[in-house]
């Protein structure tokens, strides 16, 4: 049974779900005992996988969280505004997404909840080790950064404002757009405006 189960969680890339062990008659108690015999590991809630070492957390948050947006710190990082890695991913979430989604252990996930239509709004794509991501462009970043800059450490948020600065590829009309859109303009004019 455990070669079956290990040919179909290669099959499907590595990441099986329960419902799918559950389709090959395998039931949940079953599957807990694997779990507990070190037999499969349980990646998250109702996610599943063969060995421990087989994706990088990079990997994880991509295939895991496809429909999330990399925001905050994870894309002050991304960008290279940030030198150090963040212990957590922030991840832009539609807000009506379960928040049972984001609980696991490893990686840690920090979900910041978005109305849908925000979502959208500067919403690019990236390349980070391999990996596919969508995430916000600077510009909208470091609107979202002014807007939730109580949830950041200082140090943090005074980088990102340094660094966004420097950036020569930073475009001040979409910044404008997006902090009206965002409700910081003023925070804009009065924080980054002095430097443009």
């Amino acid at each position: 049974m455990l070669d079956q189960i290990y040919g179909y969680i290669e099959k499907q890339g590595g990441i099986v779900k329960k419902e799918e062990l559950s389709s090959l008659g395998i039931d949940y108690r079953r599957i807990l005992d694997f779990v507990e015999n070190g037999q499969l590991i349980r990646i998250k809630n109702g996610y599943y996988t063969d060995r421990a070492d087989r994706f990088s957390e990079e990997e994880l948050i991509a295939r895991l969280f496809p429909d999330a947006l990399l925001c905050m710190e994870s894309a002050l990082y991304a960008y290279g505004y940030l030198k150090q890695k963040p212990f957590g991913w922030s991840l832009a979430v539609d807000k009506n997404t379960s928040k049972s989604r984001f609980k696991m252990d490893y990686p840690k996930v920090i979900p910041y909840y978005t109305e849908p239509e925000s979502m959208k709004i500067g919403a690019s794509k990236i390349v980070l080790n391999g990996n596919h991501f969508q995430i916000y462009d600077k510009d909208r970043m470091i609107c979202d950064c002014l807007k939730y800059e109580s949830k950041m450490e200082r140090e943090t948020f005074k980088t990102a404002i340094q660094e966004y600065i420097k950036d020569p590829d930073k475009d001040i009309s979409a910044l404008l757009d997006y902090a009206k859109e965002r409700k910081v303009l003023k925070k804009v004019q009065n924080m980054i405006g002095v430097w443009l």
